[in-house]
């Protein structure tokens, strides 16, 4: 049955994917998203350009810190479901502007926790991060770990917002999932971001920065796995839960480099420098909570995920 649905930064790379899933199934989106200068804005109303002539979809275009832009969402009557993905992200940009980032994903979670409150929306899923695991020696990472040491700013922000979701669940009864989500990519991912960052420059011959030795771990996720996995908790019945949502797998940054050589047909040019401040020595996600509670089951392997990013990064630019 058709629900009403609000996606906070539904214009975004994780976001246009969950939109394109939910008006696929008939629901009516509202997207809220302020086309922020982090990177590009005109990347994100690509993303949405398809949207905006659905019928069933609607944009607001404002801040999530700012209450009354909140507020426009619930214009049109009630919402069935919050999906919170809308967020200042990224550990090294949260250590140069630490108070951008509280404001942004404290003070607007707050607005939007209050939104569901007065509101009294159904469910609240709220995307945090595998960041809130810090250096975790212990694999892989359980939702019952010791998460009070996060290393960036970004991950104490998404721990707190883990925080804030379960007071508003235990004051007001909405069922609330925290997601925490490990390593996305694909297609539309943040230029910023590794797999997008380093295609781009072996493609055009760019050195690449390698931090470290090559030798931290990631558990790289599909962007239609992590749209799977959203999809399969909102449908789930829950009162409150924390889920890793990742491939439950690991690779090095010198593998991962290697793999998209391999892609590409063309070798990069890497250069070396220390370890940076926040970064992880690994992430890995033990899945088999959301697995017993909605069936989440990762599809698309490393090299298949690749292979799909390489093929459309180089129509991109073709288009070009």
């Amino acid at each position: 049955m058709p629900e009403s649905i609000v996606v906070t930064g539904g214009a975004g790379f994780i976001g246009s994917h969950l939109v394109d899933r939910l008006l696929a199934d008939g629901h009516r989106v509202t997207v809220i998203d302020n086309f922020n200068t982090f990177y590009d804005p005109a990347i994100k109303r690509r993303n949405c350009a398809p949207h905006l002539e659905q019928p069933n979809y609607r944009l607001v275009e404002g801040d999530i810190r700012d209450a009354s832009v909140v507020e426009r969402c619930f214009d049109d009557g009630p919402i069935d479901d919050m999906i919170h993905l809308a967020a200042m992200a990224g550990v090294r940009p949260s250590i140069k502007d630490p108070v951008l980032y509280q404001q942004v994903n404290l003070v607007g979670t707050m607005n939007i926790l209050e939104a569901c409150r007065k509101h009294q929306v159904g469910k609240y899923l709220f995307a945090s991060s595998s960041s809130v695991y810090g250096n975790n020696k212990k694999v892989p990472f359980s939702e019952d770990d010791f998460v009070d040491h996060p290393i960036s700013p970004y991950a104490a922000t998404k721990k707190s917002g883990e925080l804030m979701a379960y007071t508003y669940h235990h004051l007001y009864g909405f069922p609330t999932a925290c997601l925490r989500f490990f390593t996305v990519y694909g297609p539309r991912q943040r230029p910023e971001m590794a797999i997008h960052l380093f295609t781009d420059k072996i493609w055009r011959g760019e050195e690449i920065t390698m931090f470290g030795e090559g030798d931290s771990r990631r558990d790289y996720t599909y962007i239609d796995d992590i749209v799977d996995g959203i999809m399969a908790v909102r449908a789930a019945e829950f009162s409150f839960e924390v889920l890793n949502l990742g491939r439950s797998d690991t690779v090095t940054l010198r593998d991962l480099i290697t793999r998209i050589e391999q892609k590409l047909g063309r070798q990069a040019k890497i250069k070396k420098l220390p370890q940076q401040p926040g970064d992880v020595d690994q992430t890995f996600a033990d899945i088999s909570r959301a697995r017993a509670l909605c069936g989440f089951e990762p599809k698309v392997s490393i090299d298949d995920g690749l292979a799909k990013f390489a093929r459309w990064y180089l129509n991109k630019q073709e288009e070009q």
